[in-house]
């Protein structure tokens, strides 16, 4: 059974996560149950809660998206539905009938998807799917929540009466008021409504001069409302039947809501699934926001939690646009205990509130800031001492405080229990103090429970690096500035750089040497001694990093070369392919030269025929037979040759036509009377000629190697003979 206590919770600011969930929810009942989040006591339950989170969260990424689960709270109405001879209204009615299609819509669509989210099917198998109560309320109420007319026969009728009554009241009160208007016994807003009724409204003076009961007065006492004597008849009539309808309605509403009664349990069910659907949803879109995963949920214990955040800090930072610096550490078999040192402001805290509030958002079914490959246990207990709880009411000092704490420690610490202590010792005499929390952490070691310490107590130091499952940690400073890095570094202890910051913030240095001459000189050695390995550590760490950089730049370096000599060998080969192919085609045009000077020679068709297909059958030889899908491959490359061309096609002929229209818009060039040896060609042709004759508007016109007669007006002038 897993117990985490409030005051864990308390010192982890658990609340505060709840809150945030309590703000995503959609709904009321949600919201409420958001606030009663706490850690999961059954671990079968508790992996059902995770699927669930993660099955939603999948959903963000799939066509499939899950519908809508909003609704309202129906408690009322359930407590209605368990006394007898009570009914609903039709308001009521309308919230049950919004809460089942919304339930029976998830149902249907868990059921058509349940390869994508197989546990949160499962969890809706458990209630009944059924559109009785649907179908039992739509006969009765209409889509905007009123009785229908049609709901029984006898309100039909009564509806039907009570419009005609409307209606002849309406008649009547509009020939008073034409009747008045022009009289001038109206005031300027001529009617209004009181009771539901309307009324004419009167000028005080004339009150006599209309008949009718009156209704009431403005404030002034200038206007008297007055309802006109022949619509009191039809007023009654309309009350008196909508007394009836109101009696009518009350008798079929009594019915449905028995009806309705057996579902009463069922209707709690649907309540509660979508409520905790609701919870799901808001857990998940907490996720989304702290780019939150499930890790590897295993029986080992082991706790490796990779790239974890802070997810209060890392909201909070994010909104600030700061920057939040992640956490990687490891608890196991071989290393169940971790001792956490080094100067105040560095992180310890935060690294030690970090662990605690992920596993306890962990088993309170929460996806949490860590990588994808982080691997978590689960805990029974998770004890914490963070803090300064002096308690007042109690009249107990922080020591004093912390010793009970301790005591409580040592009732509930064994194998599956998680501690988190800060400042372990302190409160009390260094020494004294230092040597009683050596001791309960010798106990914690020996019952192998899991925890995480931090202390500036050298002796707690020792025995984590003399405890073989044990080991020390420290948050990196930088050596010179002794600013803090915020990153955890396992495996040396750290210095509390006591006169190191002294110095730093300008305490004189006569004092500092005072100080440390009161101090045991053993003691200086060993502080000064971890310092300066953590001065040495941080050189060696800014080294690798520098050369981590080259090496990353030099990487970048060597791909792009080899994707640019990667694209220099395609074009090589490309090139080779196209010579091959041209040189190929100037072989066969010089076969067929030599196959025509032949044939025009000896003017032997069937020896020109029969030189033609040996040249072809050759030809065909060398073409290796393609499979089908080469074919395919080939065909498609033609095709999408052949859409390139055709766009190349429809660019130079739209260019074309602009510079045909550009043409057309210049001047028309002078016409030249064309002469005998003029130089000239066909318009819109190529090819250059010389006039040899002009006989009747019609020139013969010399190409060299044949001569045309075309019209004067199709020639177009180039240059004059040459004298």
């Amino acid at each position: 059974m897993i117990r985490i206590s409030e005051k864990t919770l308390q010192d982890l600011e658990f609340s505060v996560i709840v809150e945030h969930l309590n703000e995503l929810c959609t709904t009321g009942y949600g919201k409420n149950k958001a606030l009663k989040i706490i850690p999961f006591e059954n671990s079968e339950a508790l992996h059902i809660a995770l699927q669930h989170v993660s099955e939603y969260k999948s959903s963000y990424g799939n066509d499939a998206r899950i519908p809508n689960h909003g609704f309202e709270n129906i408690d009322k109405e359930i407590q209605l539905l368990t006394i007898e001879n009570t009914f609903l209204e039709a308001y009521s009615l309308k919230k049950i009938i919004a809460l089942s299609i919304a339930s029976n819509t998830l149902f249907s669509f868990f059921r058509k998807n349940k390869e994508l989210y197989p546990v949160l099917y499962d969890t809706s198998t458990n209630i009944e799917y059924t559109t009785a109560i649907i179908q039992c309320v739509e006969i009765v109420i209409d889509k905007f929540g009123e009785i229908k007319d049609n709901a029984s026969a006898t309100l039909l009728n009564l509806r039907r009466d009570i419009n005609t009554v409307q209606g002849k009241l309406n008649g009547s009160f509009g020939r008073d008021l034409s009747r008045y208007t022009p009289l001038g016994y109206l005031d300027e807003i001529k009617e209004s409504v009181v009771d539901n009724r309307r009324v004419l409204a009167v000028k005080a003076m004339y009150r006599r001069k209309v008949k009718g009961a009156i209704m009431g007065n403005s404030k002034t006492g200038s206007i008297v409302y007055i309802e006109p004597e022949a619509t009191l008849q039809f007023s009654r009539e309309l009350g008196n039947l909508q007394y009836e309808e109101r009696e009518e309605i009350v008798k079929i509403l009594r019915q449905l809501t028995d009806k309705l009664r057996p579902f009463t349990t069922l209707l709690q069910e649907y309540q509660e699934y979508l409520s905790d659907i609701d919870i799901i949803a808001a857990k998940t879109k907490y996720a989304q926001q702290l780019n939150a995963v499930l890790p590897k949920i295993t029986e080992d214990r082991e706790l490796t939690i990779k790239d974890a955040y802070h997810p209060i800090l890392y909201l909070t930072n994010a909104n600030k646009g700061e920057k939040t610096h992640p956490q990687t550490i490891t608890l196991d078999q071989n290393n169940r205990i971790i001792v956490i040192s080094g100067p105040n402001a560095g992180g310890k805290s935060i690294t030690l509130k970090t662990i605690g509030l992920l596993q306890v958002m962990l088993q309170s079914g929460m996806l949490i800031p860590v990588h994808e490959y982080s691997r978590m246990c689960l805990f029974d207990s998770i004890l914490t001492d963070i803090g300064d709880n002096q308690s007042i009411e109690n009249h107990l000092s922080t020591y004093s405080y912390r010793l009970k704490n301790m005591k409580h420690f040592l009732r509930k610490c064994n194998e599956k229990t998680l501690f988190l202590i800060d400042e372990f010792g302190t409160g009390s005499d260094p020494e004294l103090g230092g040597a009683l929390a050596e001791a309960f952490l010798e106990v914690f070691y020996e019952r192998e429970s899991f925890g995480i310490i931090t202390t500036h107590y050298a002796n707690l130091k020792l025995l984590a690096s003399e405890l073989p499952n044990m080991s020390n940690a420290n948050m990196l400073f930088d050596a010179k500035t002794l600013e803090p890095l915020f990153k955890l570094y396992l495996g040396e202890a750290g210095s509390s750089f006591t006169f190191e910051v002294a110095q730093k913030n300008g305490i004189p240095y006569n004092l500092i040497n005072k100080a440390k001459k009161k101090v045991a000189r053993g003691k200086i050695r060993f502080d000064k001694s971890i310092a300066d390995l953590q001065k040495e550590r941080s050189k060696l760490q800014k080294t690798t990093a520098t050369l981590k950089t080259k090496e990353e730049k030099a990487v970048e370096a060597q791909e792009r070369s080899d994707k640019t000599n990667q694209r220099i060998q395609q074009k090589l080969e490309s090139y080779q392919e196209l010579y091959d192919s041209n040189q190929r085609l100037l072989y066969l045009g010089q076969k067929i030269d030599q196959l025509s000077e032949k044939f025009f020679t000896n003017k032997k068709k069937k020896e020109l025929i029969d030189e033609v297909l040996k040249l072809v059958t050759i030809e065909n030889s060398k073409r290796k037979k393609q499979t089908i899908q080469q074919q395919k491959a080939t065909k498609t490359k033609k095709e999408e040759l052949i859409k390139e061309v055709e766009k190349k096609v429809t660019v130079i002929r739209e260019q074309k036509k602009k510079e045909k229209k550009a043409a057309e818009k210049l001047p028309p060039k002078p016409k030249v009377t064309l002469k005998i040896g003029d130089r000239v060609r066909m318009i819109d042709g190529k090819a250059i000629g010389t006039i040899d004759t002009i006989e009747k508007k019609k020139a013969f016109v010399n190409y060299g190697m044949f001569t045309t007669n075309v019209a004067l007006d199709a020639l177009e002038f180039v240059e004059r003979k040459k004298s």
